[in-house]
């Protein structure tokens, strides 16, 4: 039986959302991961000052164009003004739910004060909420971790400031910032938020396959799962994961020439988006995600990222594909 998950006004078609990932969740990867089942998906990380949005990398994270509602910005800074005005011109720009980044453990954003490094600051949390929240008219959503350390789990204690200060919905990583992605995510401090406050949370951290997926959302009692690095070179998790827990059946594997046809269109959706030049690099990693299973060695990606041409990418992987079918072995 699959919960209900809602967001303000907005009852999403399934309770998985595609977390935020800097540099990964680009429209390209958003709108793919809806075609699989996605029922949200929640933009990368737009810095809070709006002073840095004429970059290119800010321009194509504020691109929306064609996706389906409701749209779900994340914003992230350490400024309850600057954040607050992030958020109303984000809306303006057509975002219909905001959300709050204080759980990207990276370096180059806690030490600017922002994503998880604001939960050593409660004072300073609970004005960002509030100022965030009196700016739009939208819903404010808040994704945050377990706690600054495992000395000081404090996702509780935010949790119930963020509901008092009208955060319609939170998200949780079952890790500290002191954690970042090393070790286990633990589900007990996001079932004692869930179990706290009256207003929906959805888990995070480690959820790569169907029975993971179902174990989090028994154990947490969460409204909903963000799958983040799981759908990484596998968009298909989400389909996977709804019929799991619909049917208590698996999917199977997608063949090898969905895997193409996927990655071929995506490869397109890349180049087409951020031009032959960016489009070729940023397609370097993608690729990287979808082969890990394929190309242990790591051989054919090594051959693919010296390709610096958008046409040679796309023959490059025809010919892997057509190999993978003959039962062929890549060497460099």
């Amino acid at each position: 039986m699959l919960p209900t998950a809602k967001i303000g006004p907005y009852t999403l078609p399934n309770p998985l959302i595609v977390a935020p990932m800097a540099g990964v969740t680009d429209r390209p990867f958003r709108l793919l991961c809806r075609r699989m089942g996605a029922g949200l998906a929640v933009s990368e990380m737009v810095i809070a000052d709006s002073k840095l949005w004429h970059t290119r990398k800010s321009q194509t994270r504020m691109n929306h164009e064609g996706e389906p509602e409701p749209r779900s910005v994340q914003i992230a800074g350490g400024d309850p003004e600057m954040l607050a005005n992030a958020a109303k011109l984000n809306a303006e720009f057509g975002a219909q739910i905001i959300d709050i980044n204080m759980g990207c453990p990276a370096k180059k954003v806690c030490n600017k004060a922002a994503g998880s490094a604001l939960m050593k600051d409660e004072a300073l949390v609970r004005d960002i909420l509030e100022a965030v929240v009196a700016a739009v008219d939208i819903p404010v959503t808040l994704k945050m971790r377990t706690g600054w350390d495992r000395e000081h789990r404090n996702a509780p204690l935010i949790a119930r400031m963020a509901e008092d200060a009208g955060i319609q919905a939170l998200a949780i990583h079952g890790r500290t910032r002191a954690d970042a992605y090393k070790g286990e995510a633990e589900y007990d401090t996001i079932a004692d938020v869930k179990s706290r406050v009256s207003i929906p949370v959805f888990a995070n951290g480690d959820i790569n396959s169907p029975e993971q997926a179902q174990h989090v959302l028994k154990f947490t009692g969460a409204d909903g799962l963000l799958i983040g690095r799981g759908a990484q070179g596998r968009p298909w998790i989400f389909r996977e994961i709804l019929h799991f827990l619909e049917t208590g059946k698996h999917l199977a594997e997608p063949p090898v020439d969905e895997v193409e046809q996927v990655l071929s269109e995506h490869l397109d959706a890349l180049h087409r988006f951020y031009g032959e030049t960016m489009g070729v690099r940023i397609a370097r990693k993608h690729v990287g995600w979808y082969l890990q299973s394929h190309d242990e060695d790591k051989q054919f990606r090594k051959r693919f990222n010296a390709i610096d041409d958008a046409m040679a990418q796309k023959d490059s992987i025809q010919q892997y594909f057509a190999g993978l079918r003959n039962g062929e072995v890549f060497a460099a």
